[in-house]
């Protein structure tokens, strides 16, 4: 019982120590969200969706939740949004060849059609951010109609 308890006592004070160690924070300008919502002629109601449901892991600007200011929650968090931007980064729009752009928006099709995002472990703590198929069919339908545009600028 008393190695137990030592060995407690240790975890809990790693815990406590690595509080005072976080990650680094993503939070660039929402004005690098500007060249992809002017560039694809977002609509509204698109913006939003994205605002709320996947800017925070895929562009430069996060809105961060309560939990954020907890270790380990906040690493795992920073991992998330890394890899969330590894494969799409709106703020990035302006440095995507016409192809690439083309190509995220085919992903992006996919992945929403497919319901494989907004992640589930996102839509968890962020209720609101769960597409209804309204939601969905908006989205997909802008996004084929930029790829359009863009199909015809490459041919």
């Amino acid at each position: 019982m008393k190695v137990v308890k030592k060995i407690l006592v240790v975890l809990l004070i790693v815990l406590v120590i690595m509080q005072f160690f976080a990650p680094k924070k993503n939070q660039g300008d929402l004005a690098s969200l500007n060249a992809f919502t002017v560039e694809t002629n977002m609509p509204k109601n698109v913006q939003s969706i994205f605002e709320n449901t996947c800017y925070d892991c895929h562009s430069d600007y996060t809105r961060y939740p309560w939990y954020d200011r907890i270790t380990p929650l906040n690493y795992w968090l920073a991992d998330h949004i890394e890899e969330g931007k590894e494969h799409f980064n709106a703020s990035s729009w302006d440095r995507y060849t016409i192809k690439k752009k083309d190509h995220k928006l085919e992903e992006l099709i996919e992945e929403v059609e497919k319901k494989n995002m907004p992640l589930e472990s996102y839509t968890y703590t962020h209720a609101e951010a769960k597409l209804s198929d309204e939601e969905i069919k908006a989205v997909v339908a802008w996004a084929k109609t930029v790829r359009a545009g863009y199909n015809l600028v490459s041919n």
